[in-house]
């Protein structure tokens, strides 16, 4: 356990992890997904590891327990926790280590929870195995952390399954699973980055106080750099597995030295001036809807509306109303009152009673690309398919029109006979954001398309929207939590609160004061690059967020 007499807890010296790789009907590729890297944490200090997807991020944070995920392999370097070389450990030694001396909090809570356990059971699991101490005492601690963690009815929220808690709440429980066996060092993981953008304020808020008050040292794996420089003291920029930069929080964030660092803080700095009101693509008037089997309307008296060639914003927290708005418009859940009235014609409520230019001219990008996408089939086939559908366009002719498609979301001519599984995140979105252009439509409904994606990446990806807009004269709804991305896109925006829009009009307007306390909480959760910037947020805010 901790040697005093060290403060350096865990020093990475030259590592560098290899993997292979088996394409299909290729022969093995060898990878090296970290190279050459070097990383001291001391006690009680925050280490951040920054970088995009690939970036080494959470395989270097996974190393400080000696692991590497499957394929993957600890090449050389050594890595010290107290003193002693962990790569080199035996089994027996990294099973006394992982769970004790060293913890991990995932990116989602809710797959590394057991579903049929009571939170309890799981968070006092480790502290058991290990015979650190008594069930009433690990109990006893479990409390002690739900409380620091601002969970509610921290005496029995123990008692609950993970179902029976929120999203920001398991990401909590976790926080304290790793916490409970009073170990030397947490890796957090992304610990934040699937909640919505008030919850992360409680959540950050939580692992902040829990890392000051039980001293332990921690790493801090995101790839916000607004985020983690609110809980980290150091800061590591990491690119394709190497060290770009490393330095205090305070000269990385106030005087970074590389442009790829530069590039970082100034993410979101697109200046977007909004369009004023054109002819009507869109009118949604006094909408209310339910899902089946509920007694309780989900959108209650909506209206809003969207000119041709307007972004409209519609923002809130999880659980608001934003994605039900969206399935309404499209007829994927009828509404139980109100009017559509879209490109001069009504809608009809379901999906059956439209016809084929209304499908063609109301399109959807979804928020995960993955799923959104048939993994068996090309990008050219995926593109091709509306032009078939709608177009008829076949053979050659099909082909040509994807590519021009492709040069349109800036991807050449390699990508057509590629397969989903060979782009990366940003690369996919732009695919599904192809494949909506060519069925020619009107209006484009965004479903959360960035909150997946790097900063930098999804910075790339706004700004082609927009150029795409620009040429194209498509409408935007663009639904999101992050009001970064609306300042940024945005002409008008609609905010959503518990089913209502509780503030609607312009841009300017809207993010005009005097602010209701709700739309204040959405301007205010926004993390700015700036340290003391979550104090500050926490000192002023007039209403607490929704606990999701």
């Amino acid at each position: 356990m901790l040697d005093q007499v060290n403060p350096n807890l865990l020093q990475i010296k030259n590592l560098r992890i290899e993997a292979t790789s088996y394409p299909p009907g290729e022969p093995p590729r060898h990878v090296v997904l970290v190279d050459d890297v070097a990383v001291t944490v001391q006690q009680g200090r925050v280490l951040g590891l920054i970088g995009e997807s690939g970036a080494g991020k959470s395989t270097i944070g996974l190393s400080a327990m000696s692991y590497a995920r499957g394929g993957a392999r600890l090449a050389s370097g050594q890595i010290l926790l107290n003193g002693r070389d962990i790569r080199t450990a035996g089994p027996g030694d990294l099973r006394q280590l992982r769970g004790h001396e060293v913890t991990y909090v995932a990116q989602s809570a809710a797959a590394a929870f057991n579903p049929a356990k009571r939170l309890m059971e799981q968070v006092i699991e480790t502290s058991l195995h290990h015979k650190l101490m008594t069930r009433a005492e690990a109990e006893a601690r479990a409390v002690d952390l739900f409380r620091k963690l601002g969970l509610p009815n921290p005496d029995t929220f123990g008692s609950r399954y993970p179902h029976q808690v929120s999203g920001g709440q398991l990401q909590r429980a976790m926080t304290a699973m790793a916490l409970c066996p009073k170990p030397d060092l947490v890796v957090f993981d992304e610990p934040t980055t699937a909640l919505d953008v008030t919850t992360q304020i409680d959540v950050l808020v939580a692992i902040k106080a829990a890392i000051r008050d039980t001293g332990v040292a921690a790493l801090y794996i995101t790839h916000d750099l607004a985020v983690v420089a609110q809980v980290a003291d150091d800061i590591l920029v990491l690119r394709g597995g190497k060290k770009v930069e490393y330095g205090t929080t305070d000269q990385i964030i106030n005087a970074p030295q590389q442009a790829y660092t530069q590039a970082l803080v100034s993410v979101r700095s697109i200046d977007h001036v909004e369009k004023a009101d054109a002819a009507s693509v869109l009118s949604v008037a006094n909408v209310t809807a339910r899902y089946k089997g509920t007694n309780f309307d989900v959108l209650k008296n909506v209206t809003v509306d969207l000119s041709a060639g307007q972004t409209l914003a519609v923002v809130g927290e999880s659980g608001s109303g934003k994605s039900t708005l969206a399935r309404v418009i499209t007829g994927l859940l009828p509404a139980a009152q109100g009017r559509i009235t879209f490109a001069g014609r009504a809608l009809s409520p379901d999906l059956a009673g439209r016809s084929r230019d209304d499908l063609r001219e109301l399109q959807m990008i979804y928020q995960m690309a993955d799923t959104a996408m048939n993994p068996r089939q090309t990008v050219g086939t995926i593109i091709g398919r509306p032009l078939e559908f709608y177009f008829g366009l076949k053979g050659a002719a099909k082909r040509a029109r994807v590519q021009e498609l492709l040069e349109e979301i800036e991807m050449g001519a390699g990508f057509i006979d590629r397969y989903p599984a060979e782009l990366s995140g940003g690369q996919k979105q732009r695919v599904c954001i192809a494949r909506a252009l060519a069925a020619k439509p009107k209006l484009i409904i965004c479903d959360e398309v960035t909150s997946a994606l790097d900063p930098l990446v999804a910075d790339g990806i706004l700004k082609l929207l927009l150029a795409l807009q620009e040429r194209e004269g498509v409408a935007y709804l663009f639904i999101t939590h992050d009001l970064a991305t609306v300042k940024a896109i945005a002409d008008k925006i609609a905010v959503m609160y518990r089913g209502q829009v509780v503030r609607y009009g312009s841009k300017t307007d809207v993010l005009t004061p005097p602010f209701d306390d709700y739309t204040d909480l959405l301007l205010s959760s926004v993390p700015e690059m700036k340290l003391g910037w979550l104090e500050d947020v926490l000192a002023l805010r007039k209403m607490e967020s929704g606990g999701n």
